[in-house]
């Protein structure tokens, strides 16, 4: 869908770095693979963790064109 920049994370550093690099704005996780303690840090990576914008932008760029 249009403005969905969706990633899988499986562990913290996936979600901070999807968030830094590429802005992605949904989260995907592996139910069946990563246990509720995990999810909990995923998540709060995913959310505390602002875009860099700069010479990321022109990737996401390409990706919204």
């Amino acid at each position: 869908m249009k403005g969905i920049r969706c990633a899988l994370c499986s562990e913290p550093l996936s979600a901070e770095m999807t968030r830094r690099h590429n802005d992605a704005n949904m989260l995907a996780m592996g139910g069946g693979l990563i246990g509720n303690n995990m999810a909990d840090r995923i998540v709060d990576a995913f959310l505390n963790t602002p875009f860099e914008g700069g010479r990321h932008q022109r990737r996401v760029d390409k990706i919204e064109g």
